[in-house]
């Protein structure tokens, strides 16, 4: 089952990758009226939500380079940023490198008990494995945001 699990990541990032190929550094930061965040706020977003449901909540030390909670957390909104946030390319290298190490870290450790288990709504993930698979719903949700967004901004 694992295997599967890595697999499904592995597609849901790759479609996430894809919604983003041709969208200059311009277009990541337009915010669709109605909307408060950007296709690179969303970009952000789902690399920093799976470093910390995959990662964090394993009791492992999660890669969030430095203002990464302050620009993607849940909550923020490119409205509050202080600083630049990083390029387009920058997020994609590592998105494209994030699903790797999650499959080398986690491989034989998706029935793990999280160090810090989370209730969400009627949802509670107690397993590696449940953020993980959770974690790809969430991905899907902002690739589909993304895709929308790139439709009313073009």
């Amino acid at each position: 089952m694992s295997e599967a699990i890595f697999n499904q990541l592995d597609f849901a990032r790759g479609a996430t990758i894809q919604s983003v190929e041709n969208v200059t550094e311009q277009e990541a930061d337009i915010i669709p009226e109605g909307f408060t965040n950007s296709i690179r706020w969303n970009i952000g977003h789902i690399y920093t939500v799976h470093e910390q449901f995959a990662f964090a909540t394993a009791g492992e030390q999660p890669h969030l380079p430095e203002g990464f909670k302050e620009w993607f957390a849940t909550g923020t909104k490119p409205a509050d940023w202080t600083t630049q946030p990083p390029a387009l390319s920058e997020l994609l290298e590592l998105l494209r490198g994030q699903t790797a190490r999650i499959r080398e870290t986690f491989a034989n450790r998706l029935n793990q008990s999280s160090a810090h288990p989370l209730t969400i709504g009627p949802l509670t993930f107690q397993t590696v494995g449940e953020f993980l698979s959770f974690s790809m719903y969430h991905e899907g949700m902002h690739t589909q945001t993304i895709k929308a967004y790139k439709k009313l901004i073009k």
